[in-house]
C-alpha cells in the first residue's frame, strides 16, 4: 500500500466519520470533549476529585458515541473518562433550524 493509498483510505475514512457523525448527533444530548477524544451522549456525571496535590475529573457516560476512527464499534453503552486535563460539557439544543442545516451536508 503506498502513501498515496494510505492518505486515500484514511481520507475517505474520516468522510464516513463525519456522515456518521452528522446522523446521530440529533440522538444525543450532551457533546463531551477531552484533550484525547469527542464524545456523544444522553447522561453525563462530572466530578471534580482530589488526588494528593492533584486535581482531576472524574466523567461517567452513558449511551454514548465516540468519535475515533479506528473504533469497529462507536457506540458504547457506559464510558468513563478520568483526566487531569480540561474536559468541556455541552448541551445540545436541537431546534428545526440546526436539524435543517445537518441535513444538508
Amino acid at each position: 500500500m503506498s502513501a498515496e493509498d494510505l492518505d486515500d483510505y484514511e481520507t475517505k475514512a474520516e468522510l464516513e466519520l463525519y456522515k456518521e457523525y452528522r446522523d446521530v448527533i440529533k440522538l444525543f444530548r450532551y457533546v463531551v470533549e477531552t484533550e484525547r477524544r469527542f464524545y456523544l451522549a444522553n447522561s453525563v456525571e462530572f466530578r471534580t476529585c482530589n488526588g494528593g496535590t492533584d486535581v482531576y475529573f472524574d466523567v461517567q457516560l452513558t449511551d454514548a458515541w465516540v468519535w475515533d476512527i479506528y473504533r469497529p464499534s462507536r457506540f458504547a453503552k457506559s464510558v468513563r473518562i478520568m483526566s487531569f486535563k480540561d474536559v468541556n460539557i455541552e448541551e445540545l439544543t436541537h431546534t428545526d433550524a440546526d436539524l435543517d442545516i445537518l441535513e444538508r451536508f
